[in-house]
């Protein structure tokens, strides 16, 4: 009878568990998905079909993700119809998920989204975005009152009409904070009910995240009176998109955006399914992570860029050692009869809990505990030494990592 487990925290002492600000386990923040406009901003991909992108918004539903991003219909004729196709699919596969539509702060841009909501009879949020940086203004000639203007007249119309609105500023990370009090405060009073602080070219580190979202709604949304949500939306031009979500959490936003496989202008936006997972691991998501792989997979066909191998968590070398070190560690804890252990004392990630298993494979860095971990589960004889020396040698005589198929076609030259 296998020896009991000790309990998880003496086996794992975790220096992310104890904070003076924030408890993890009590967050409750929603997930909003770009991965159908943002995302397909992304130079390097193709505009999936109108199925994978129903497939994706089934997944979404799935994973829990309880907003995404449809579209901006007011880019032209295909992009209306496909919002259209997809709102569509939202209501009578009566999904859980809020749909928003992307819009330039101006009358055209809304309409449409009008247009498919009154015709579906689905309330779908009208993602109003302006650029707030004075960098921004400079480069377009705006002043501040034009810009006043012109988010008025967008606001005013979708409100009036029965659209709930998000006022997105664009650049905020970088705009002055007069500007953000006078573009947020006044599209609170015109009705907008969620303001989204963008982080539109990746420049935010997350001390200054907190800063800027604790400013918003300390100093805009709490002054106003109103039942105001908080959005923030973060690029990973600096490689801080899914840190700079978790900073802005612990601030108090309401809701985060991310997209699949981190997809987006330039070098993307926040990776959605990464977030997901360390939302998990932090104990504040409780949706279904099995569905997470077929989520991305289904995301890397449709917009057809593969997963890099070295991805976190979805790349194919995620869980896979050929390490002599990891791969002996982990058949020992695999011979304790805890599958909890063995997915731990060499993986930040439980495999398991993405509904997958951890594999040992032979390189020139194995050591004889993976040949004989990869005989026994390929049904060969571990304790057979003529087995175990050939594929041994073959490792330590090549340069990378041998295949099953090198692996067998050894075996049967000495006999297998």
């Amino acid at each position: 009878m296998a020896a009991r487990l000790p309990e998880s925290s003496d086996l794992i002492f975790d220096w992310n568990a104890e904070s003076a600000t924030f408890d993890w386990t009590r967050a409750r923040v929603e997930l909003n998905d770009e991965t159908l406009r943002d995302g397909l901003q992304c130079p390097s991909v193709r505009d999936p079909s109108m199925e994978q992108k129903l497939r994706l918004l089934h997944l979404m539903a799935d994973l829990g993700i309880a907003a995404a991003d449809i579209g901006l219909p007011g880019a032209g004729p295909r992009v209306r119809e496909q919002v259209f196709r997809l709102a569509r699919e939202i209501r009578d596969a009566r999904l859980p998920i809020a749909p928003n539509c992307a819009a330039r702060t101006v009358v055209s841009d809304i309409e449409p989204i009008l247009d498919a909501s009154q015709k579906l009879g689905l309330p779908i949020e009208a993602a109003t975005f302006i650029g707030s940086s004075p960098i921004r203004q400079y480069a377009e000639d705006w002043t501040l009152e034009k810009m006043l203007a012109a988010s008025e007249q967008a606001v005013r119309f979708a409100v009036e009409h029965g659209l709930p609105v998000m006022f997105v500023t664009e650049d905020t990370t970088r705009a002055r904070p007069e500007t953000l009090k006078a573009l947020y405060g006044n599209a609170i009073r015109w009705g907008a009910r969620r303001l989204c602080v963008a982080d539109t070219v990746g420049h935010a580190v997350p001390h200054g995240v907190r800063r800027l979202v604790r400013f918003v709604k300390e100093e805009i949304v709490a002054p106003s009176g109103a039942d105001v949500k908080v959005d923030w939306h973060g690029h990973r031009d600096r490689g801080m998109g899914l840190i700079n979500c978790l900073a802005a959490i612990e601030a108090g936003v309401d809701r985060v955006h991310g997209t699949a496989l981190g997809v987006g202008e330039r070098v993307g936006n926040a990776e959605m399914d990464l977030l997901i997972v360390n939302l998990h691991l932090l104990g504040a998501y409780h949706g279904d992570l099995t569905r997470l792989r077929e989520y991305c997979a289904v995301a890397s066909e449709a917009v057809g860029r593969p997963i890099a191998v070295d991805y976190p968590v979805m790349g194919a070398d995620a869980f896979r050692t050929g390490t002599g070190v990891h791969a002996a560690a982990i058949i020992k804890a695999r011979k304790k009869g805890e599958d909890w252990l063995a997915d731990r004392v060499y993986s930040g990630v439980p495999a398991g809990e993405l509904g997958i298993a951890q594999r040992i494979e032979i390189s020139p860095v194995s050591g004889m505990s993976n040949v004989k971990f990869w005989l026994q589960a390929h049904g060969y004889d571990p304790a057979n030494e003529r087995f175990a020396r050939v594929l041994f040698d073959a490792a330590k005589a090549t340069d990378r990592t041998l295949t099953d198929e090198e692996c067998r076609a050894l075996l049967v030259s000495v006999g297998a």
